[in-house]
């Protein structure tokens, strides 16, 4: 009632090979581009029209097909709800995790979007799973490490402190002493962004013992960028905010 079937069939069929071959080479990857609009256009009630397509294009050989499909998975989850994204399209996002790099990168540049559609105690199982971003296929790739900066920022908001403490803190650490001073200074602002976290939740305690850990590292290095690196830090606005504490 929504759409023709003969419609429907037509674009299910789009994920043939034979038709990649016949047709066009990039057919798979047209398909994907519009699946979230055809998703949007049936509605959740009939997902189950859609669902084996979506899991044929998430594997298919062409990466392509499931970078398109990893750049928009976080709207795809919205159209679906929550009981849908977690039974049929976390399994897949666990796989873009694991992808290349042309590929986690559309799910990391919408880590945040989709983080926050899941319950807690799902969300809580990527925060094991986010110190994989640090590392890419190509070191060189700064601009992935720059991402995964921008995007823990917005993530602090969907975790306790504790949580903050003893998983992104680390993360937030080493970003600050990669090689590229652009990843270096975004995550300056991740780290002020930690301990405002600390401080807006009480958790004085942890944000006394992440100022003391900056100073160990950065403040007393051996080494002129590790104390440029934490001159940088008080400059984005750790002294107003949390230095007064530990002085």
């Amino acid at each position: 009632d929504i759409i023709p079937q003969p419609l429907l069939d037509q674009y299910l069929s789009m994920t043939d090979p034979a038709r990649a071959q016949t047709v066009d080479t990039e057919i798979a990857k047209h398909c994907a581009y519009s699946l979230p609009g055809v998703a949007l256009t049936l509605g959740r009630q009939n997902w189950h029209c859609l669902k084996d397509t979506y899991e044929t294009l998430a594997s298919d050989v062409q990466w392509k097909v499931r970078r398109t499909l990893a750049f928009s998975i976080h709207e795809l989850a919205v159209i679906l709800g929550d009981q849908l994204t977690a039974a049929d399209l976390v399994p897949i996002f666990n796989g873009f995790l694991k992808d290349l790099d042309e590929v986690r990168i559309g799910v990391l540049k919408h880590l945040y979007d989709f983080l926050k559609l899941l319950h807690a105690d799902k969300r809580r199982e990527y925060l094991y799973q986010l110190q994989e971003f640090v590392v890419t296929d190509n070191s060189r790739n700064w601009r992935f490490r720059y991402e995964l900066a921008e995007q823990l920022i917005l993530i602090l908001e969907l975790y306790n402190p504790n949580d903050v403490y003893d998983y992104l803190r680390h993360i937030a650490l080493t970003l600050c002493s990669d090689k590229v001073s652009e990843v270096r200074w975004i995550s300056f602002k991740l780290v002020v962004a930690i301990l405002q976290k600390f401080y807006a939740n009480n958790a004085n305690a942890l944000g006394l013992n992440f100022i003391n850990e900056l100073v160990v590292r950065f403040r007393h290095c051996s080494k002129w960028v590790g104390r440029q690196a934490f001159a940088f830090i008080c400059q984005v606005g750790m002294f107003p905010l949390c230095i007064s504490v530990y002085v």
